[in-house]
């Protein structure tokens, strides 16, 4: 029996993601005729995000020069300062797919959703959606005040609202929302982020299967930012599949960034 590969899978995304609307559009409209389908050519395709050579497509927002590069394909980041570069472009509902692996025990990073795109004056990072990266070992480096390991929820891919977005967490551990199961893996070692981002709604798939989500955000399109936050972190098969836009307000839509 042929086992299925990662690009099998990430070919088959678009026709899941079809088959989905199909059911929901039967389950609600029973009885109902069925509108006439319009003939479309516009068919969801995977966009690299990262081409291996360089950083075309990405706009530093307040680190370093040096702070991302390129080295064998793979995009590194320093980890030094703390802060983030953006996508140029903004996005609305998609399925963002990357790989990452912490090169530091204890390394803290993640990637940003529906982000702002800049940084306030005082802050070092950007209001959004954050899709939390963060190394095993870190809740022992953290621990809390009477010594013990930190709560475990830290490293299992948590999502929350940073710099003034809200959501309600679907698992909560205060405002942000845990994953269900820990499926990370740690230092060294590649991790896989499926996160599929729909009409306010997030939910994360870490390492193939999906265990986390968060929804009711209020901000629901805007740039994606990768994090740089004390450590080394490598990342590398960066690709998004942009789904059909929702009912989104200008309240919910970050302001666009005039270059």
């Amino acid at each position: 029996m042929r086992m299925t590969s990662r690009i099998d899978v990430l070919g088959m995304i678009p026709c899941m993601i079809a088959g989905l609307l199909v059911s929901l559009v039967g389950v609600s409209d029973l009885g109902a005729e069925p509108p006439a389908a319009e003939a479309s050519s516009e068919i969801p395709q995977w966009v690299d995000l990262f081409n291996g050579r360089d950083l075309s497509g990405w706009a530093n927002v307040n680190t370093d020069p040096d702070t991302w590069s390129v080295k064998d394909g793979l995009l590194v980041c320093s980890g030094k300062p703390i802060g983030v570069m953006r996508s140029e472009k903004q996005y609305e509902n998609f399925v963002l797919h990357i790989e990452w692996r912490h090169m530091q025990a204890g390394g803290n990073s993640g990637v940003f959703a529906w982000s702002e795109g800049f940084v306030p004056e005082g802050s070092r990072l950007p209001k959004g959606m954050e899709v939390q990266m963060l190394e095993l070992d870190w809740v022992n480096r953290h621990p809390l005040k009477n010594g013990e390991p930190n709560h475990i929820g830290y490293v299992s891919g948590e999502l929350f609202g940073a710099g003034g977005l809200t959501a309600t967490p679907d698992n909560p551990r205060g405002r942000r929302s845990m994953s269900v199961e820990l499926r990370c893996k740690g230092v060294g070692q590649w991790n896989v982020y499926d996160v599929v981002c729909v009409d306010g709604t997030v939910k994360l798939a870490i390492n193939g299967k999906f265990v986390n989500s968060i929804r009711d955000s209020s901000v629901r399109k805007g740039y994606l930012c990768l994090e740089s936050e004390g450590s080394e972190i490598h990342f590398r098969n960066i690709r998004i599949l942009e789904l059909p836009p929702g009912i989104t307000t200008p309240e919910q839509t970050a302001k666009v960034i005039e270059e």
